[in-house]
């Protein structure tokens, strides 16, 4: 009896161990960090080959289409100001409005509310009682992300009366694209960008280069000790930051020349991966995939997860909220606005903005400071056309034509891909897949000369929505179609684009193709028309893409931004 009680504990410690390994195996395959010796390319290929057989792939006829080569309306693609609704609204008819980065208001719908600064000043503001001229005041406050604010304020889409970006950059480059702007206010609270490192790898850098800064950190780039992340620097403050600060560190004098040029090319070469948005960009933190990426000070304050295992040191310029006037204002809300800006320095009010993360880094000052945020737009378009860092760019677009996207979506979607098909560069190469009951390759992977650029209108138009919705295997059809363009070009950057509206009820599953998807390493971009955004976001997140929730009204100037990013 002994004996048999010991071989039954032996058994389930046995069986303990087993769970246990199972479990593990588990959470890793479930985790978005995974590795790339998790599955290889080889057998991924395998289970690509072995779902593809099971797929009926239609190919269509080719048809060519005009090519719009008119530049994108900006003011037309940008959706109604409605969608980005003011946090704080005004309660007087006498009032000043503020576009403020999204770092200091935004509210968040999880509770966290770690970024609202802003809000309870305008809030605190508007409860004072304050009067100008036996008037009285308040102040209305719209949370919106720096580049998109400047989106919507140089297409004259729509112009509040005030800007409060993260950065001076963004003032000066309004500036350099004839917008008036007036600088009134420098600092409304203190905050730095900041290059993040890990532990280990601060002490690899230090101990080699002495210190860390930006120029170190573009050394170890392009010497390929750092795998290092940035943020889209059309869109994100310090992802700007980051951009123009490399370009002044490799020319001090002329940002832009063919010096400053050739090793910005070099140190893309080493870039493994830009994230669209500073919440990617946080994500992919937490995966552990990278060394080092950009982050601002305030930030990372709020991000427990992450500020205990990194170093942070400061870069570029100073993130510390200036305050524009935008246009010509009149007297009174000239004064309402610097009423709002003294409410917003009190001590009191800096003590709140301090427990909320800013003002860490007081002593901190540019170390190059002949950055100049009038050349940002130009910066911008070298990072658009040489970011992909000499690699050829190959993209195929995969579109829901099923029965749920009849009408106002399909249309949306068409429109969309039209309008962000003039952000691809010439150079990529790009191929189409719709999808529904079946599969149909719409148009075979080419170069994105005058010739495709009109297939590609020309199946885009032709595209009519009926049927079921076989996502994942449209995802598989894709997949081949890139993994046989990368036999003739080895070195290129694979992405999937795929624009979709339901879940899928046809064909294969994640769970079939989730060890394609990682040992194939493709990025998958996923934008969802009011869709399972959550499955969405399981695809996107195993190879570090970024996942979209767009709706009818936004969708078209959501996936221009997309394409301007990565294309």
């Amino acid at each position: 009896m002994q004996k048999s009680g010991k071989t039954v504990l032996i058994f389930l410690v046995i069986a303990a161990l087993v769970f246990g390994g199972v479990f593990l195996v588990i959470r890793m395959t479930s985790n978005v960090g995974r590795t790339p010796s998790d599955v290889s390319e080889e057998d991924a290929i395998a289970v690509m080959e072995r779902l593809y057989k099971k797929i009926r792939v239609n190919t269509l006829a080719p048809i060519k289409d005009m090519v719009d080569l008119e530049e994108v309306n900006i003011a037309e693609s940008l959706p109604d100001i409605s969608k980005y609704p003011p946090q704080v609204n005004n309660t007087t008819n006498d009032f000043v409005e503020i576009f403020s980065s999204t770092e200091k208001a935004t509210i968040s719908s999880s509770g966290a509310d770690t970024d609202r600064w802003l809000v309870d000043m305008a809030n605190q503001f508007n409860k004072a009682g304050i009067e100008i001229d036996g008037k009285p005041v308040s102040i209305r406050i719209r949370g919106i992300a720096s580049g998109l604010g400047v989106d919507y304020i140089v297409s004259g889409k729509y112009v509040p009366d005030a800007f409060s970006p993260s950065n001076e950059l963004w003032g000066d480059a309004l500036k350099s694209m004839g917008v008036r702007v007036n600088l009134v206010e420098k600092r409304l609270t203190g905050n730095v960008a900041g290059i993040v490192l890990s532990k280990a790898k601060h002490k690899e850098l230090t101990d080699k280069y002495g210190s860390i800064s930006v120029k170190t950190i573009t050394e170890a780039v392009g010497n390929n000790e750092l795998q290092m992340g940035y943020t889209n620097p059309f869109a994100s403050s310090t992802g700007a930051n980051y951009l123009i600060s490399t370009l002044y560190t490799f020319d001090a004098s002329n940002p832009l020349s063919d010096t400053a040029t050739a090793e910005f090319i070099k140190f893309q070469s080493n870039i493994p991966y830009v994230a669209y948005s500073t919440l990617q960009m946080k994500d992919s933190a937490k995966s552990g995939m990278l060394d080092g990426f950009v982050f601002e000070y305030q930030q990372l304050m709020n991000s427990p997860d992450l500020k205990n295992d990194y170093i942070f040191t400061p870069f570029g310029v100073r993130h510390d909220s200036p305050v524009y006037e935008l246009g010509s204002l009149t007297p009174m809300k000239q004064e309402i606005l610097r009423e709002f800006i003294a409410f917003c320095k009190t001590d009191a009010a800096q003590k709140a903005a301090s427990d909320y993360g800013f003002n860490g880094h007081n002593e901190y000052a540019i170390e190059l400071s002949e950055i100049n945020g009038e050349r940002l737009p130009q910066a911008q378009k070298l990072w658009k056309e040489k970011k992909s860092g000499g690699r050829e760019i190959i993209a195929v677009f995969v579109a829901d034509v099923s029965g749920s996207m009849d009408g106002a979506p399909l249309n949306k979607l068409k429109e969309s891909l039209l309008s962000g098909s003039k952000y691809i560069n010439n150079d990529c190469s790009v191929g189409l897949v719709t999808f529904s009951t079946d599969v149909n390759i719409a148009l075979p992977i080419g170069k994105f000369d005058l010739n495709q650029r009109s297939l590609f209108t020309g199946a885009v138009k032709n595209m009519q929505a009926v049927g079921s919705t076989a996502m994942f295997d449209a995802i598989v059809v894709a997949s081949k179609l890139l993994m046989e363009a990368k036999a003739g070009s080895p070195n290129a950057k694979l992405m999937l684009f795929v624009l979709t509206d339901g879940e899928t009820n046809q064909g294969c599953s994640l769970n079939d193709c989730r060890s394609m998807i990682t040992g194939l390493q493709i990025p998958i971009y996923t934008i969802g028309y009011n869709a399972n955004i959550s499955v969405l976001a399981q695809i996107s997140s195993i190879n570090e893409a970024a996942s979209i929730n767009a709706d009818i009204d936004d969708v078209v100037y959501k996936i221009q931004n997309l394409f301007n990013a990565e294309m």
